[in-house]
């Protein structure tokens, strides 16, 4: 039987990558792969299909290689995390003889903002001054390359005085760059800039959300209504995330009401949205909803922290209690330590300090499932009852599961603080100072943008 032709088995690939293994076979049986361009054309498919190895593998046994196979190689090194390897790769290729082209330094660029590599990243800058300059793609990998970094002004001079026409991804590599490093008016300012989109508008909404700026957050919701993207669920949950921060529920419920399809992200934001500003039994009326709605969406365990964090600010523990039982026996989750640290806080507050210390003891048995969350909602628990005996045992505790840490340190003052037990209050601040710790500094949630 004949193998199927060449062009076939390439166009195969390229929309079955899954089948690669299979394909592969058939190329050697045709000896095609001493072709750079089918091989290549396979490292490719296996990058997409997940198989980095394989990819690598293959790409070492070509007879022979061009710049556009290793370029193959980088990007299917640096998709699947690989940075060094495609530093490696890059060096490679330059001894080979192969000048780097604007995909090798793109490449390059993504692999040096992954690793917040700022020496070789400079270097990847340098080589397209000399060899790509202009090139719009490029320029917003660097962009993004510095943003990663940490240096948000090299990286807006690069976007004003790079000399390709500025696109939409320039831009909003900037806007969400400035976003991530906390340049939230540099951002606003920037979104006037350019065209408006779903990407710009998130980020200038996270922004709104990071500093709880309801003025500026409600100029990108009427953007948004202008450009008619408040159908998409990424903006409709960014908006419910906004006004919910900003303490406006009424307004994140009414967006919430008015999505034509909701994902478990968007009923897990407005259930935390009530959660976050102490509606426990809307938090639980909405959780009941969404467990009829129609489409199904099954909830998750953001979901469940949503409802378990809504039952502890609301002191509801026989609803808080059940829904950690649902959570475990319906839905097939297993809750995690701070699923558990929400659920004994609930019971330290309301009282119940017994079965929130038998719940904690069963992870003292356990040394591997003890987190800090766990310890510290425990040692809030006894201080809230004033359980002094237990909560010198949970202080211990938290010393050895997490020492370093110098809000363990001030947790624990805290607590002898309120016992009147002084001296031991003032040794635990002097730990911090004899282990040179430091305490994260406060924010405020009142905006300053504007």
């Amino acid at each position: 039987m004949r193998p199927p032709p060449l062009a076939a088995l390439l166009r195969r690939l390229s929309s079955h990558p899954s089948e690669s293994p299979a394909i592969h076979a058939s190329l050697i049986k045709s000896s095609s792969l001493s072709s750079p361009i089918p091989a290549t054309a396979l490292v490719t498919a296996y990058a997409n299909a997940g198989l980095p190895g394989a990819a690598s593998r293959l790409f070492d046994e070509m007879p022979a290689r061009d710049a556009v196979a290793w370029n193959a190689l980088l990007a299917c090194l640096v998709r699947h995390a690989r940075p060094a390897a495609a530093a490696g790769a890059f060096r490679g290729m330059a001894a080979a003889g192969f000048a780097p082209t604007a995909t090798t330094l793109c490449t390059m660029a993504k692999a040096c903002a992954a690793s917040r590599a700022l020496r070789p990243g400079r270097q990847v800058h340098a080589r397209s001054v000399l060899a790509c300059q202009g090139d719009v793609i490029l320029a917003t990998a660097l962009v993004d390359l510095y943003m990663s970094c940490g240096l948000v002004e090299e990286a807006m001079r690069l976007s004003m005085c790079t000399d390709c026409p500025k696109d939409v991804a320039l831009y909003n590599a900037v806007i969400s760059g400035c976003v991530e490093n906390g340049w939230f008016r540099e951002a606003f300012l920037m979104l006037g800039r350019t065209e408006l989109n779903v990407i710009a508008l998130t980020c200038a909404l996270t922004a709104c959300s990071a500093t709880a700026n309801l003025v500026y957050g409600m100029q990108v919701h009427c953007m948004t209504l202008r450009c008619g993207s408040t159908s998409g669920s990424i903006i409709c949950n960014a908006l419910i995330d906004m006004y919910a921060k900003c303490g406006r529920t009424m307004a994140a419920r009414m967006v919430f009401d008015q999505m034509a399809c909701r994902s478990v992200v968007s009923w897990s934001s407005m259930i935390g949205a009530y959660s976050h500003h102490g509606h426990g039994k809307a938090a639980l009326d909405l959780f009941e909803r969404m467990e009829r709605a129609v489409p199904v969406v099954l909830p998750n365990a953001v979901t469940f922290l949503a409802v378990l964090s809504a039952c502890a600010k609301s002191g509801l523990v026989d609803e808080g209690r059940a829904k950690l039982h649902l959570m475990k026996q319906k839905y097939g989750i297993n809750p995690g330590p701070e699923h558990y640290a929400c659920f004994i806080d609930l019971l330290g507050h309301a009282g119940q300090i017994n079965e929130a210390w038998d719940l904690y003891c069963s992870f003292r048995g356990n040394q591997s499932e003890l987190s800090s969350s766990i310890c510290v909602a425990m040692l809030n628990a006894c201080k809230a009852n004033m359980d002094m005996v237990r909560g010198n045992k949970v202080a211990m505790h938290l010393l050895e599961v997490d020492p370093k840490y110098p809000g363990s340190h001030v947790l624990i003052s805290n607590f002898h603080a309120a016992a009147g037990q002084w001296s031991e209050s003032g040794e635990a601040r002097r730990i911090i100072l004899d282990k040179g710790l430091r305490k994260e500094v406060a924010s405020s949630l009142i905006s300053s943008v504007g």
